[in-house]
C-alpha cells in the first residue's frame, strides 16, 4: 500500500479554517496578514491549505502556492518562490511578470532561467533587490485583487528560501490585499532547526498568527472512516484505528485496508515515513529505542536503565539525541513515543528471539521491583510483558492479577480484556484453575459482568451466550440470562424479552430469594422501557415485596424507580418525587453506584419535563461527575449526557449543549444514547441555520438504532421531529406531514404526551389548512398534557391552529408561558408566530414590537434562520424601521417594487404584505409615475437596471 500524502477528504478542521477565513477577510478589507501553520507529519496541513485556497479563490483571490523541497537546510536555493515564479510564467507569460515588475526582470533571472542570466552590479547587493523586486511583483498582484502566497514544508527551507520569508513578513505592511500562509512539520524542529527562531521571531510580529493542527478526536476518525468507506464503522473498529493511529489522519487511511479493516501489520512506506527520523539518530541511541520500544509508547527511567543496563551516563548520552530529534518526548519520570506507531515500527523490526528477551528482561525486572513503575501499573505491564514473552503460564497468572486491578479502578474495558485473555490462555496452562483460584464458569461470568459495565453489549452477549453453556446452577444461569437480555435490548436484537422472562421462570416463587427479587426488578425495568405494559408494574410490585422480605435494597431501589417512571403525572404535574427520593435514599445509604446514577437519569428526565430546565442541568452534570468517577461515563454517562444537553438546548445554551454531546460521543456510548446525541446535536444545526450538517446529524440518527426492533419514544420521536423540521426548511409541507403521521398513534406508554407535543407543534407550524391538520387536531384534544411545559406547548399548538382558523389565538398565554419556563428559542418562535397573526388583523405595532424581541433572541441564540424569518416578516410588515429611501421610492413602496419584481399580482402582493389589495394597487401606481415607467414590466425592468429594490 502507498501512503497517500494528502487526505482526499477534510474532517475536524471547522475552527482552523476559520481562523484562516478570518485572516483572509482582514486580508480582503486591505489588512496584510500571515498565518504560520505547523503539525506533526501527516496531520493534515496540506489538505487544509488545498480547502482553504479554494476557499479564497472562490472569493476572488489569486492563491499563489509553492513547496519547500526535502534537500537538507542547503538545499535548492529559493526552491518554492522559483515555482511560484514558473507558475505566474504559464498563466500570464514572461511579458506579463515584466509589465508587473516594471521590466526589472534581470533581477529575476536567479530564480527563473527564462529572464535571461543574472545582473551582478559588482556591489553584492543583488539579494536585497531581489527581495525588494519579488516584494513589489506580490504589491503589483495585489492591486489586482488580494494574494494568497502559500509555503508549504518550510521545516525543509533553505537559508535563502527562509531570509526572503522572514523579509515578506516583516514587510507585510507594504502590501495591503496580501495574506501570507506558511506551514511546517512541527515533529522536524529538532532543537538546532533553523526555523525555530524564525518561526519565534515572526510569532512577535502583530501582523502574524501561529496556529498548531492537533490530531483529529475519537469521533472525528470514526468520521473520516465513514468519509473514506461511505459507511459508518462500528464503534470498535472506530476504537482500533484510534488508539493505533491517535488521531493522524495519514494514518487512518494507510491503515485501512481495501475491506475498511485495520492493517495488521504497518505498511512499508508509513513504516519508512515513522523511522526516518530515528535513522539520523547515532547507532547507540537507535539500539536503545529498540529496547524502549519493547516498553510501550511509554516508560520510566528507572525500568529503562534497569532493562539496558547503561548506567546514568550512558543512559543520558544515548538518549539526548533521541529527545532533541523529538523522537522521544519527556514525559514526568519517564519518556514517551512521540506518536506510537514510531515504537510499533521499532518494536517490529526486532527479530523474534530478540523481542522475547527483552519483554522477559522488563517482566522480571518488574516482578523484582514493582516500583519501577507508577503504583497500579504494575499488574497491567507484567500482563503484557509476560504474554509479550509468549511465558503463557505467567501471562495467565498476570492476566487474571491485571483484571482485579482494573475491576478496583473501575476500569471495565481493560478488566474485559484481561479477562477474555485468561479465557484465551486457558486451554494451554495445566490446572489453570489452581493457578488462579476460579474455575473456567466463574471467569466467564465474571467477563459477562465486565462487558456489561463496560457497554460492550455485544461481546457480553457472546460470552452470556458461552457462560450458559457452562452453569447449571438456576440461580446462576438466571443472573446471565437477565443480564444477555439487558445487553440484547442495548445492542437492538429482537429476543431480549424471552432472556428475561426465561430468567423470572429459573427461580422459585418459594422461598423468597435475592435472586428472584432482582429478576423481577430487571424485568420490570426493561419491560416498562420497551413497552409500558401492566406486566411491568406486577413484576415492580412484586419485587418490591420480595425485596422486602429478603432484606435486598438493590432489588427495592430499582422497582421503585421503574414504578416512579410508570407515574409520570406525579412527576411532571405536582414535582412530588417520593418514589424517586425512597430509591435514592436507599441507593446512597447502601452505596449501590448503579442505582444512584440511574436516580440522577430519571431526575433530570423529570426536571426536564416539568419545565426546570436549569435544575435538570445540574442534576445531570453531578450524575456525569459520578459516571466519570465510577468508570460508568460510556453508558450510564453518555444518558446523563443527553439529558444534560437536552435541557441546555431548552435554556439556550447550545455552545455547552455541544460540548457535553461531543464529549459523551467521545467515549463511544451504546448505539441508543448514539443515536439521541446525534439528534441533539441536530437539533442545535438546525436552529443555528446549519441545514446540510442537521441532516447529516439525522440520518446518523436514523442509522444507529435498528427502529424495526424497538422503537423508544425518546429517541425515535425526536428524530422523526427534526427530519420534519428539515422537511419543512426545504419548503416540503406536504412531506413533513405525511412523516409526521406517525404520531397520530396513541402508543399507551406513559411518555407519550411528553414526546408528542413537539411534534405536534412542527405539524401545526407546516400545515397550510386547517383541513390538512385535523387528524393533528384530534390527535391533540386526546393527548394529555401533564406539567408546566406541556401545558404550554398544549397552548402553542392550538394558538397555531387558530391561526391557521383565522380566529383569535391567544399568544399572550403562550408567549408569557414560554417566558416563565425561560426557553428563548421557543419564545422566539412563539413572537414570530404571534406577530404573523397580529399582522394578518392589522395590529402592526404590536407585530413590531413583537418582532424585535424575536430577533433580539434569535441574534444572541445565533439562531440564524428564525433570525432572518423575524427580519423578512419585520420588513413585510413595515416593522423594521424605514429604510432609505431610493429614487424618490417610501420604505413600503420598495417593498412592493421587489414582489413587482418577481412577477407578483396586486392580491400576491397584498397578501405578502398583510395590506389590502386596494392599498397594493396604489402604492404599484405611485411606483410607476415615480420610476416613469408605462407598465409593471418597464418597472421591474427599471429596477432591475438601476438595482432598486431587489435587496
Amino acid at each position: 500500500m502507498s501512503v497517500s500524502v494528502v487526505s482526499p477528504v477534510l474532517v475536524g478542521r471547522g475552527a482552523e479554517l476559520g481562523e484562516l477565513d478570518a485572516a483572509f477577510a482582514e486580508v480582503r478589507a486591505g489588512h496584510a496578514r500571515a498565518v504560520l501553520v505547523g503539525g506533526e507529519a501527516g496531520i493534515g496541513k496540506t489538505r487544509l491549505m488545498r480547502e482553504f485556497g479554494r476557499r479564497a479563490g472562490d472569493h476572488g483571490a489569486q492563491v499563489l502556492t509553492g513547496g519547500c523541497l526535502e534537500l537538507g537546510v542547503d538545499g535548492l536555493p529559493f526552491a518554492p518562490f522559483t515555482a511560484i515564479l514558473r507558475r505566474l510564467v504559464r498563466e500570464i507569460g514572461a511579458d506579463g511578470v515584466a509589465e508587473l515588475v516594471g521590466g526589472r526582470t534581470a533581477g529575476l533571472a536567479r530564480l527563473l532561467p527564462e529572464f535571461g542570466e543574472p545582473a551582478d552590479d559588482g556591489t553584492g547587493q543583488f539579494q536585497a533587490r531581489l527581495f525588494e523586486l519579488v516584494l513589489t511583483l506580490l504589491d503589483r498582484l495585489a492591486a489586482r485583487g488580494p494574494v494568497v502566497l502559500v509555503i508549504e514544508d518550510a521545516h525543509w527551507a533553505d537559508r535563502s528560501s527562509r531570509d526572503l520569508l522572514a523579509f515578506l513578513v516583516r514587510n507585510l505592511g507594504a502590501v495591503a490585499a496580501l495574506m501570507i500562509v506558511v506551514t511546517y512539520r512541527s515533529d522536524e524542529l529538532h532543537r538546532s532547526h533553523p526555523l525555530r527562531p524564525m518561526l519565534a521571531e515572526l510569532d512577535r510580529i502583530d501582523r502574524v498568527a501561529r496556529h498548531e493542527l492537533g490530531r483529529l478526536s475519537r469521533r472525528e476518525v470514526g468520521e473520516l472512516m465513514t468519509r473514506l468507506r461511505g459507511d459508518e464503522p462500528p464503534g470498535e473498529r472506530v476504537e482500533a484505528f484510534f488508539a493505533r493511529s491517535e488521531g493522524n489522519p495519514l494514518f487512518v487511511e494507510a491503515l485501512m485496508e481495501a475491506d475498511g479493516q485495520i492493517a495488521c501489520e504497518l505498511p512499508e512506506s508509513l513504516r519508512d515515513l515513522l523511522l526516518a527520523g530515528v535513522q539520523r539518530l547515532p547507532d547507540e541511541t537507535q539500539e536503545l529505542l529498540r529496547i524502549a520500544s519493547a516498553g510501550g509508547a511509554r516508560i520510566e527511567h528507572r525500568l529503562l536503565a534497569a532493562v539496558s543496563g547503561l548506567g546514568e551516563v550512558g543512559m543520558t548520552r544515548d538518549l539526548r539525541p533521541a529527545v532533541a530529534g523529538n523522537v522521544l518526548v519527556v514525559d514526568g519520570d519517564g519518556y514517551a513515543f512521540r506518536h506510537a506507531l514510531i515504537r510499533e515500527a521499532l518494536h517490529d523490526d526486532l527479530l523474534p528471539g530478540e523481542r522475547t528477551r527483552l519483554h522477559t528482561r522488563y517482566a522480571e525486572a518488574l516482578e523484582g521491583d514493582t516500583s519501577l513503575v507508577p503504583p497500579g501499573r504494575a499488574a497491567a505491564e507484567l500482563a503484557y510483558h509476560w504474554h509479550a514473552a509468549h511465558n503463557v503460564e505467567w501471562a495467565l497468572i498476570s492476566a487474571w492479577r491485571a483484571a482485579k486491578e482494573a475491576d478496583r479502578a473501575a476500569a471495565y474495558a481493560e478488566d474485559l480484556r484481561m479477562l477474555e485473555r485468561v479465557l484465551e490462555l486457558w486451554e494451554r496452562v495445566p490446572d489453570a484453575a489452581a493457578k488462579i483460584g476460579e474455575p473456567y464458569d466463574k471467569v466467564l461470568e465474571y467477563a459477562v459482568i465486565a462487558a456489561d459495565l463496560a457497554g460492550d453489549s455485544e461481546r457480553g452477549i457472546r460470552l452470556a451466550t458461552a457462560a450458559l453453556r457452562e452453569i447449571d446452577d438456576p440461580h446462576r444461569r438466571a443472573f446471565i440470562l437477565e443480564a444477555r437480555g439487558q445487553m440484547k435490548h442495548r445492542a437492538g436484537h429482537r429476543e431480549w424479552l424471552a432472556d428475561l422472562r426465561a430468567a423470572i421462570a429459573l427461580i422459585p416463587v418459594e422461598p423468597p430469594t435475592v435472586a428472584r427479587a432482582r429478576a423481577l426488578a430487571g424485568f420490570a425495568q426493561y419491560v416498562f422501557m420497551g413497552t409500558a405494559n401492566d406486566e411491568a408494574r406486577a413484576a415492580s410490585e412484586e419485587a418490591l415485596v420480595v425485596a422486602a422480605e429478603v432484606g435486598d435494597p438493590l432489588a427495592e431501589a430499582s422497582a421503585l424507580q421503574t414504578l416512579a417512571c410508570m407515574e409520570d403525572r406525579t412527576a411532571y404535574d405536582t414535582q412530588d418525587f417520593q418514589l424517586l427520593d425512597r430509591a435514592e435514599r436507599l441507593a446512597v445509604e447502601h452505596d449501590l453506584e448503579e442505582q444512584r446514577l440511574r436516580s440522577a437519569i430519571n431526575r433530570s428526565h423529570f426536571l426536564e419535563g416539568a419545565g426546570r430546565h436549569a435544575e435538570a442541568v445540574e442534576t445531570a452534570r453531578r450524575g456525569m461527575d459520578l459516571a466519570r468517577e465510577w468508570g460508568r461515563f460510556r453508558t450510564q454517562g453518555s444518558f446523563l449526557a443527553i439529558n444534560y444537553a437536552e435541557s441546555l438546548y431548552s435554556l439556550g445554551r447550545w455552545d455547552e449543549a455541544l460540548a457535553g454531546i461531543e464529549l459523551a460521543l467521545e467515549s463511544d456510548p451504546p448505539r441508543p444514547h448514539r443515536s439521541s446525541l446525534l439528534g441533539l446535536s441536530g437539533d442545535v444545526l438546525f436552529a443555528r441555520g446549519d441545514l446540510e450538517g442537521a441532516a447529516q446529524r439525522a440520518a446518523l440518527c436514523r442509522q444507529n438504532r435498528a427502529w424495526e426492533i424497538d422503537r423508544r419514544l425518546q429517541e425515535y420521536l425526536p428524530m422523526l421531529r427534526l427530519e420534519a423540521e428539515l422537511l419543512v426548511a426545504e419548503g416540503k409541507s406536504a412531506e413533513a406531514l405525511a412523516h409526521l403521521s406517525e404520531l397520530l398513534d396513541y402508543t399507551g406508554r406513559p411518555d407519550d404526551a411528553r414526546y408528542a407535543w413537539p411534534g405536534l407543534i412542527v405539524a401545526a407550524r407546516a400545515a397550510d389548512s386547517a383541513d390538512a391538520l385535523a387528524p393533528f387536531v384530534e390527535r391533540a384534544a386526546a393527548t394529555a398534557a401533564h406539567g408546566a411545559l406541556q401545558r404550554v406547548q398544549h397552548d402553542t399548538f392550538f394558538a397555531e391552529v387558530a391561526r391557521l382558523r383565522g380566529e383569535d389565538p391567544g399568544w399572550e398565554q403562550v408567549i408569557d408561558g414560554w417566558r416563565r419556563l425561560d426557553q428563548p428559542y421557543s419564545l422566539a418562535r412563539a413572537l414570530v408566530s404571534a406577530a404573523q397573526a397580529d399582522a394578518a388583523h392589522g395590529e402592526r405595532e404590536r407585530a413590531a414590537a413583537r418582532l424585535d424581541e424575536a430577533v433580539g433572541l434569535a441574534t444572541g441564540l445565533g439562531a440564524t434562520a428564525l433570525h432572518a424569518a423575524a427580519k423578512d416578516l419585520a420588513g413585510r410588515v413595515g416593522a423594521g424601521g424605514a429604510r432609505a429611501s431610493s429614487h424618490g421610492l417610501t420604505a413600503r413602496e420598495l417593498e412592493v417594487l421587489r414582489h413587482l419584481s418577481l412577477g407578483h399580482s396586486n392580491r400576491d402582493i397584498a397578501e405578502r404584505l398583510f395590506i389590502s389589495a386596494k392599498t397594493a394597487s396604489v402604492h404599484v401606481s405611485n411606483i410607476l409615475a415615480k420610476l416613469d415607467a408605462a407598465n409593471r414590466t418597464e418597472a421591474a425592468a427599471t429596477a432591475r437596471r438601476l438595482g432598486i429594490g431587489l435587496d
